[in-house]
């Protein structure tokens, strides 16, 4: 299987707009992250993109932790790219953004992602922000794989 990303690729370490900031999601952010979706499972099962996903599924805060290192290791070895979304002023969890290959032969990337229920209104300008990004320089990306938001998320 070719590499995800080329060799020389520095993934960048941080997004930021007005709305929120994205850093590499770690161990640091355990009990944030869990909070985050805990509060948002139903919310996120009907996020465009996620509605086939596995997760989010009842897990302890330890659990969480393992799937947090999980997704620190994929970033330090390029696997994926696992983001974290902070509120930019309380640097409270509202999100995540999931960067991986796509396995439909088409895409190069499948970008997936969610924003805790109590900021459900962020969604499309997440998605409009992110999109915008894999676009840029910053990735390497030709043709990824993004699920629009709901009409009702786009920003406005």
């Amino acid at each position: 299987m070719a590499d995800f990303v080329p060799g020389h690729f520095e993934p960048p370490l941080e997004l930021m707009s007005a709305e929120f900031v994205l850093e590499p999601l770690g161990p640091e952010h355990n009990e944030r992250d869990y909070a985050a979706w805990a509060s948002s499972i139903e919310h996120i099962r009907v996020t465009p993109g996620l509605e086939d996903w596995s997760w989010p599924h009842e897990m302890t805060l330890e659990e969480n932790l393992a799937d947090l290192e999980m997704h620190a290791r994929h970033f330090a070895s390029r696997e994926g790219f696992t983001y974290t979304v902070l509120d930019p002023r309380t640097r409270d969890v509202i999100g995540c953004v999931y960067i991986y290959p796509a396995k439909d032969g088409v895409h190069d990337a499948r970008i997936r992602s969610w924003i805790r229920a109590s900021r459900a209104e962020l969604d499309g300008r997440l998605r409009s922000i992110v999109s915008d990004w894999m676009a840029s320089d910053a990735w390497p990306f030709k043709n990824v794989l993004y699920a629009p938001p709901r009409p009702s998320a786009l920003p406005g």
